[in-house]
């Protein structure tokens, strides 16, 4: 059931498909969809998310999930193409790295430093916390605004 609230940001966006078995109408066989998937990361550079959705509206293949029996992010994995740190978590710290170049332009603009930097950080750490506990992020790792300035 999705999340009702009065505010409506965030609601966009196209929904999953509902059976977990893959469509008749997908003519693509399983070596077929995982050397696309491999092409799109190795030619494109894109990331996982990316290739989804480059599967959805070019080849018509609405989840790799069913077809393959594991995500697109496995299969990246199993061919050393996957990113070192996890795209969501990647996608926070851009986030933040705007957000810090923003409040250096404007450093009285206390709703970015609160509604803005304060819980994109708080959210970076505890995925930190989380990849770490399951092993996807080696123990060592720490996240510094200064060490991913470079991103923005």
């Amino acid at each position: 059931m999705p999340h009702r609230s009065r505010h409506k940001h965030g609601r966009s966006g196209s929904t999953r498909p509902v059976s977990k078995v893959t469509p008749s109408w997908v003519s693509y066989t399983q070596e077929e969809v995982e050397q696309l998937v491999i092409e799109l990361a190795k030619r494109g550079g894109f990331s996982p998310s990316m290739i989804g959705i480059i599967l959805r509206d070019q080849y018509g293949i609405p989840l790799v999930k069913p077809i393959l029996g594991k995500s697109i992010t496995e299969v990246l994995q199993e061919h050393g193409l996957a990113p070192q740190i996890p795209e969501d978590l990647m996608n926070l710290i851009r986030r933040a790295v705007k957000i810090r170049k923003h409040l250096e332009e404007h450093p009285k603009d206390l709703s970015a430093r609160r509604g803005g930097l304060n819980l994109v950080e708080s959210k970076i750490h505890r995925l930190i916390k989380y990849y770490k506990r399951v092993g996807k992020l080696p123990q060592d790792f720490t996240y510094t605004p200064e060490a991913f300035s470079m991103l923005a």
